[in-house]
């Protein structure tokens, strides 16, 4: 029967709700966050306010996507879900090498043992100390997708070998694969590495790739049967064409079964709890509103609750 791994369990699909699909709800002080500290996002009560007028607006479930050793916090995450009723999905894998030190384990690891890492990650619960200690103390909360992450260079070696590392752990336990990309560059490149390698394409999305303005590249995107998840809507600046708005104008009416949407909202700056804006609520209020304009509110169910139940369950391990 098809699930969906949360921090506080697994549920049905169903039980999802509105949800958003790319967050950083919990930044802890880390490498990241020592050059910048607009990073740090580990204030239980700030987030949990936040998250909390997500659920009166009808939000029930967000994704994040701090994956291994660079500011996840698996015992906060599990703090502000209990206290905010919002089901959160926590990522394993890896992010971009620049969230790292230059001589992090991820470096040292053989595609095996990050294999085995990723996979223990999912089925037996997340280290509460994220291997930042040389002892590891799993808890019983689990990660319920595998990250992985490209950036403007060609796609490195190193790179490789987490992309393989990655499908093999999706290949053994079914959990779904959310990747970041640098406004899209590489995107196409990750498909066809996913699809040589055996992923499941139907259990893939590719995040900010709406700052490619060339439809080419989604409609390559949408073909290949891998989700696309938008999140610049409130980043285009005053007097700049929203290339995000554009793309959903063109490509929902054939591909709505292929677009998930989120707000990758990894800055406290961006939080309303934090003194910040646009806020989480931004995607049922600004964005619905702005659907409504251009008469594609039939879509919202697809972005919010349709697509997120499939690409986020569980496949067959393959």
């Amino acid at each position: 029967m098809s699930f969906v791994r949360t921090v506080l369990g697994d549920i049905q699909p169903a039980q999802m709700g509105i949800t958003y699909s790319h967050e950083h709800i919990v930044i802890e002080e880390s490498f990241p966050t020592i050059a910048n500290k607009d990073f740090i996002l580990n204030d239980v009560g700030k987030i949990t306010e936040e998250l909390k007028a997500l659920y009166d607006l009808g939000g029930r479930t967000v994704v994040d996507t701090m994956p291994a050793n660079c500011g996840r916090s698996i015992m906060k995450l599990v703090e502000v879900s209990r206290k905010s009723g919002i089901h959160i999905i926590c990522p394993t894998g890896m992010h971009l090498e620049k969230y790292y030190l230059p001589n992090h384990w991820r470096y040292h690891l053989s595609e095996d043992q990050l294999t085995e890492l990723f996979i223990k990650d999912v089925e037996e619960g997340i280290d509460v100390y994220d291997y930042g200690s040389p002892v590891v103390n799993r808890t019983h909360h689990k990660a319920g997708l595998i990250k992985l992450a490209t950036g403007d260079e060609p796609i490195t070696a190193h790179q490789q070998k987490i992309f393989h590392a990655v499908v093999n752990a999706h290949r053994n336990t079914g959990a779904p694969i959310l990747t970041h990309t640098n406004s899209g560059k590489h995107a196409i490149e990750q498909v066809n590495l996913f699809s040589k390698l055996g992923a499941n394409l139907e259990h893939v999305v590719l995040s900010h790739v709406d700052k490619c303005a060339d439809p080419g590249v989604h409609k390559e995107l949408f073909r290949s049967g891998v989700y696309l998840e938008y999140d610049s809507h409130f980043r285009w600046k005053k007097g700049e064409e929203n290339i995000t708005y554009k793309l959903l104008a063109q490509f929902l009416p054939s591909y709505s079964n292929r677009i998930v949407v989120g707000m990758d909202m990894a800055r406290n700056s961006y939080w309303k709890s934090y003194g910040g804006a646009p806020g989480l609520n931004f995607l049922l209020t600004t964005f619905k509103d702005e659907l409504n304009k251009m008469n594609l509110a039939e879509y919202s169910d697809d972005l919010f609750c349709q697509n997120p139940q499939k690409l986020f369950s569980f496949s067959k391990k393959i």
